[in-house]
């Protein structure tokens, strides 16, 4: 097969240097404007359904409009999961689904399969709300607002009115929360002995309220021949003038609501709160949107935090936890490396060579092949990230191998006394076609991975492509350029061929004695390839390398019923002890809630920021399972550890038809796991029940006074709490509509006779009755919330993993438990979150190394015409798996999904010394020379280039493999795996290649001398040399 592009572009050099540094100029502009992300962008689609009732307890929303709209959802394409989560007067329906969906499509579906079954939801329901979740996981930047100068309820009001309106505008900002502060309201508490007095219920003066204080729209006149519009003005501009309302009264007359209770300008009842190492804030926590890069959406935020400071100088926008600063580390630390990688290669082609000017025409095509890549990585929509990264800078010493086993020829020919011209025209010629298979070997096996489905495939797509693309571009640096360098600026150094040194005797006599018993050697070479598959059991198992970030995202929560005032409280005594850690630099703490949105007051989560990595003798996950231990004394307190994305490091999702018995497996299962060394704080998640206050309607009491259970409810909420959201009455502050609270007086909530008391309106207008009279009141337990998963009841059990415990270990063990081999019928247990991935990756891997496998073989038949040579060349892909291995045992690290990409990147890479070997016997055996000779001359010939190539990669790959810098646990196995594997590879296949090829060369004549009697006709002239298109070849080998 004869490459003629080289040659061409020897003689016109022109083209080939315009169309370079035409790439080169636009991956600089695409390398300005990728996003900097942490890993790839694995946004999965999701869509809610947001059904709100206001007043409906969790078990009726369950049944009366989850389960509706379940059924209705769950027939849409691409559904992958549905959770349904249930509280007070609402539930929400998530709907994921799978990661290729396109989210506009899955929108529109779920808006139509939510309309088909309207009709079969209650009518007091509101409209349900569709909408895609285009929230990434928790806050990348979060900022506390201080201001001396203004009370909580100012700030809070300054950071929803300026602060939050001015963030939302900024490019790539999904959400902008406030967290913490205080909401404005206007209190009339109502005096339960007045209120009796007067004929009244707390529904009726709010009802009164709402509809006398507000301004409306009055109509249109036409006076005085012109358009006036008609307003009725009604409300109060002052708290004494609403405090002056008349409130009319069933018996006639009326009373200035002043007299029913009193009015106060005050704060509604807090929810939630926040401090900052002790201190309450009121802070801002903002989201990025899907695709969004982490830094640029920062630096925006900070730049439009700047003006604000600048305009507004009273208040102080301070910056308190961030968790972008790992990835710009991730980022800095990467560019480092790839520096690093790439002069550590080149500083070792100079070593070999020996040559500057060809060590300078190598070093030329890193850049000639990273910059384009990163064009194509622009226009895929990728962004620079930890994987991509990865590829590029492991990448170096590949890049540079094309042009090493080029330059390494031309240098071979010019030693034989050709001018540089010449030398180049003819070794680019005959390298050719060992160049282009082993960059085409390399795009083959990563082509099926980067198809990959799932979280996983996002991991091995961005990396696969991104590999693939640089190859790409590096063999046609190889074969345009470098060509063309080689001819127009190498010299010629005429000198006499050292003789063999005594690395290449010995390399020598070993080849030999593996050639004459190739058979022996065939079957240690398969023993080692049995070891290698066997030794992967070894290994521990996991999804991500654990990574230090020196930040910890904490979530606590305390017994149902517990207050925010007592949550507070808890908080404060675990701040207290956490600040007394050397490592610990700061604590925030976000009370009322936790990831993902869960809001109770009973929880909260705390964001714990450690001192830098390299400044404490102690990992993240060590920090981690101390401060766990810690926080053991301290009672009535539940506790978990959650990543970045708010997820345990293991979940198992129990679910089933019948809540009891799903708390039961869960509550079991969680006990077995405590016997599971590798687990830690295991929590089984199920709804704990609260305590109630039941009122019971007395039904044929009811019925003849004409009570209904709606109103019976009404009154109650509205005397207790006040009524809700868009029920509530309005005052007019000027610049915002401030709501006004109704409800009886704190006394009144916490007497239970005086409850007792309250007034039902009998129907018809005909007075009232104590609610006593009909109804029974008694004291009970309920759910707090309703959980559902794939639309079963569902429970959690999580845990943390200890130590450097592995994912993949702690699995197999969970599923070994008695519990899990005896589950109730219709009673499942899934992985969920990184088990779940773990999951999927272990199927994709093998599927998508198999069709890689299929491709290669494929790739290498069609360049060597024959279908037995290449096997020989594949041979040499197990017998990597073993060093990847070794080194990786060696270096304690985990089989993790870096791991997975880099064995699959090994398969690319060492095909390479089998391919140089194999292409060059061919060519000896077809100039006439005996198979053993030609394939022991193969050895010697290219065991320099083989070995310099290997020694470029792995030099390329070492910093990575240090993993210095943020980033460096993610970067560091992949490393050692490939570099473990790389030098296996290299020492084996020097000497199992060679007598791999004789023996497929006997199967060959074996095949041909018994299958040419099923062929009808032959080639009209047979050339007798091995590797052509013709099986007769193989036959007629000289030595046989």
């Amino acid at each position: 097969m004869t490459i003629n592009v080289s040659a061409w572009s020897i003689r016109h050099p022109l083209p080939s240097v315009v169309f370079s540094i035409i790439l080169l100029l636009l991956g600089w502009v695409s390398f300005t404007r990728l996003a900097i992300t942490r890993l790839p962008s694995a946004d999965i689609p999701v869509i809610s359904v947001a059904v709100s009732q206001f007043g409906a307890a969790p078990a009726e929303l369950e049944a009366q409009v989850t389960k509706t709209v379940e059924d209705g959802v769950s027939g849409v394409e691409g559904v992958r999961h549905i959770s349904s989560s249930i509280t007070d007067g609402l539930s929400v329906t998530t709907i994921q689904f799978a990661l290729e969906t396109n989210t506009d499509r899955a929108l529109n579906d779920v808006k139509d399969a939510v309309t088909r079954i309207r009709a079969n939801l209650p009518q007091n329901v509101n409209e349900p709300l569709i909408q895609r979740v285009d929230v990434i996981g928790l806050p990348i930047v979060t900022y506390a607002a201080i201001s001396p100068g203004k009370t909580p309820e100012q700030l809070s009001y300054f950071v929803d009115d300026v602060v939050k309106r001015a963030l939302q505008g900024v490019r790539g900002v999904a959400q902008v929360e406030r967290i913490g502060g205080v909401e404005r309201e206007i209190l009339v508490s109502l005096d339960p002995d007045r209120l009796r007095a007067a004929g009244l219920t707390a529904v009726d003066v709010n009802q009164r309220l709402r509809g006398t204080n507000v301004d409306v729209a009055g109509g249109r006149a036409e006076i005085g021949q012109s358009d006036q519009v008609i307003r009725t003005l009604a409300s109060a501009k002052t708290i004494s003038e609403l405090a002056g309302t008349m409130i009319s009264l069933p018996a006639g007359g009326e009373l200035r609501l002043d007299d029913l209770g009193t009015v106060t300008d005050t704060i509604a009842d807090r929810r939630t709160f926040a401090r900052f190492n002790g201190e309450p804030v009121v802070a801002l926590g903002i989201k990025r949107s899907k695709g969004a890069s982490d830094v640029v959406v920062a630096q925006a935020v900070q730049t439009r935090i700047d003006a604000l400071k600048e305009q507004y100088p009273d208040v102080d926008l301070k910056l308190i936890d961030t968790s972008v600063d790992f990835t710009h580390g991730n980022y800095e630390a990467a560019i480092s490396t790839l520096f690093e990688g790439a002069i550590l290669a080149v500083i070792i082609v100079f070593l070999f060579l020996r040559d500057i000017r060809a060590t300078i025409i190598a070093a030329i095509s890193l850049p000639l092949s990273i910059f384009p890549a990163f064009w194509a990585m622009d226009m895929l929509g990728f962004s620079l990230n930890l994987v991509s990264f990865l590829a590029i800078t492991l990448s170096t010493g590949i890049l540079v191998d094309d042009a090493i086993v080029e330059i390494e020829n031309i240098v071979r020919h010019m030693r034989m006394g050709k001018s540089p011209y010449r030398a180049a025209l003819e070794a680019a010629d005959e390298i050719g076609l060992a160049v282009i298979a082993i960059s085409l070997t390399i795009i083959a096996i990563f082509a099926p991975a980067s198809f990959m489905s799932g979280i996983a495939g996002q991991f091995f797509k961005q990396f696969g492509i991104t590999v693939s693309v640089q190859v790409f571009f590096s063999l046609l640096a190889a074969r345009f350029v470098t060509p063309v360098l080689a001819a127009y600026f190498m010299k010629d150094h005429p000198h006499e061929p050292s003789p063999p040194g005594r690395v290449l005797r010995g390399y020598a006599g070993l080849v030999t004695w593996s050639v004459r018993h190739y058979y022996v050697t065939v079957l240690i070479g398969l023993a080692v390839f049995a070891a290698s598959i066997l030794s992967i059991k070894l290994l521990p198992q996991g999804f991500l390398p654990a990574q230090d970030t020196a930040r910890s995202l904490l979530a606590m929560e305390l017994p149902p019923g517990s207050q925010l005032a007592y949550t507070e409280k808890v908080t404060e005594d675990i701040v207290a002890r956490l600040r007394k850690r050397p490592e610990v630099r700061s604590v925030f703490v976000d009370g009322g809630r936790v990831p993902p949105g869960l809001q109770e007051v009973r929880r909260a989560s705390l964001i714990i920021n450690y001192t830098p990595k390299h400044d404490r003798g102690i990992t993240q996950r060590e920090l981690e399972l101390s401060i766990g231990q810690e926080l053991e004394g301290i009672p009535d307190i539940r506790y978990w550890f959650l990543d970045e994305n708010g997820l345990r490091a293991v979940a198992l999702v129990v679910t089933g038809p019948d809540i009891g018995i799903v708390g039961n497996v869960a509550n079991e299962l969680a006990t077995q796991m405590k016997r599971i060394p590798l687990l830690a704080n295991i929590t089984p998640e199920t709804s704990l029940d609260r305590p109630e206050l039941r009122i019971q309607p007395r039904a044929d009491l009811a019925a003849r006074l004409g009570v209904s259970t709606e109103q019976l409810s009404q009154t109650i909420r509205v005397a207790t709490i006040g009524d809700v959201g868009p029920a509530l009455a309005k005052f007019d502050a000027g610049d915002r509509q401030v709501p006004i609270r109704v409800q009886l007086e704190d006394s009144a909530r916490a007497d239970l006779k005086m409850l007792e008391q309250m007034q039902v309106p009998i129907g018809g207008g005909r007075g009232h009755v104590p609610l006593s009279v009909v109804a029974d009141i008694r004291l009970d337990q309920g759910p707090t919330s309703i959980n559902r998963y794939d639309r079963q009841r569902q429970a959690t059990v999580a845990a943390d993993l200890v130590g450097t415990a592995a994912l993949g270990d702690a699995t197999r063990m969970i599923h070994e438990l008695p519990v899990m081999k005896t589950l109730p019928k219709g009673v499942k247990v899934n992985p969920s979150g990184d088990a779940e991935s773990l999951a999927e990756l272990s199927e994709g891997f093998a599927t998508a190394i198999t069709a890689g496998l299929m491709m290669v073989y494929a790739v290498l038949v069609l360049l060597f015409g024959t279908f037995l040579q290449p096997i020989t060349i594949l041979f040499s892909l197990p017998l990597s798996i073993g060093g990847a291995i070794m080194a990786l045992l060696v270096t304690g690290k985990q089989l993790t999904t870096p791991v997975w990409i880099g064995i699959l990147m090994l398969m690319g890479i060492v095909t390479k010394n089998a391919i140089m070997l194999v292409e060059f016997a061919v060519e000896s055996i077809r100039e006439g020379r005996a198979r053993e000779e030609a394939i022991i001359d193969a050895g010697m010939k290219r065991a320099r280039p083989i070995v310099m190539t290997t020694i470029a990669m792995v030099a390329g790959m070492m910093p990575s493999a240090l993993a210095f810098g943020a980033g460096g646990e993610f970067r560091s196995p992949m490393a050692l795996a490939v570099i473990g594997g790389l030098l296996f590879s290299t020492l084996l296949s020097l000497v199992f290649v060679p007598a791999m090829f004789l023996m497929m060369d006997d199967v060959g004549a074996f095949i041909w001398r018994y299958g040419k009697r099923l062929l009808t006709s032959g080639a009209e002239a047979p050339e007798p040399s091995a590797g052509k298109h013709e099986p007769p070849s193989i036959a007629r080998l000289p030595g046989e």
